[in-house]
């Protein structure tokens, strides 16, 4: 594709020679490649698209590798990781709380550590993880518990589940509709 562009440079005697069009294949080939090598990199600098970078992210933080957890877990592990480093309070917990969880979360200091996971499937991956993360910068004293928050049918009333789709979990508990 670039060899095009670079074919326009060339004086018009020159543009039909079969030399200078396979060198500039050659090059606009080599050019190619390189932008795709470019582009691959930028995505290593950030977490949320990185790949094969995530291993130095995870040395950096000394992040035990595991190669057989998923992209987004080991994404989720460093994020936790980088938001568990300053003063251990309510809203850094709840900020590595919610790098794992898909759902609202709720994090409330009571002679323990109580992480709400509000209307987040309990199958959720990471918990583990989350668990790790938050143990290591807690203060020992405290005790970390999980507790999943469901709404049942009967809690409902008249309102099926489609109707209130496009409340949050938290407007439904309350009834704030």
């Amino acid at each position: 594709m670039r060899n095009k562009r670079m074919m326009a440079y060339l004086p018009a005697y020159e543009r039909k020679s079969k030399v200078f069009q396979g060198i500039m294949n050659a090059a606009g080939k080599e050019l190619d490649q390189e932008d795709g090598q470019i582009e691959q990199l930028k995505k290593q600098l950030l977490i949320h698209t990185a790949t094969w970078g995530l291993e130095n992210y995870e040395q950096e933080l000394g992040i035990q590798t595991d190669i057989h957890k998923s992209d987004e877990e080991r994404r989720n592990a460093i994020i936790a990781k980088w938001r568990g480093i300053g003063k251990v309070d309510r809203a850094l917990i709840q900020l590595i709380a919610e790098s794992y969880a898909v759902g609202e979360v709720l994090v409330v200091f009571n002679h323990a550590i109580t992480i709400y996971l509000l209307g987040v499937n309990e199958t959720m991956t990471g918990i583990q993880d989350l668990l790790n993360s938050i143990e290591e910068i807690k203060p020992a004293h405290l005790r970390v518990q999980i507790v999943y928050v469901y709404i049942t049918y009967g809690e409902l009333g008249a309102f099926t589940y489609g109707a209130l789709g496009n409340r949050s979990y938290r407007q439904i508990k309350l009834h704030d509709f």
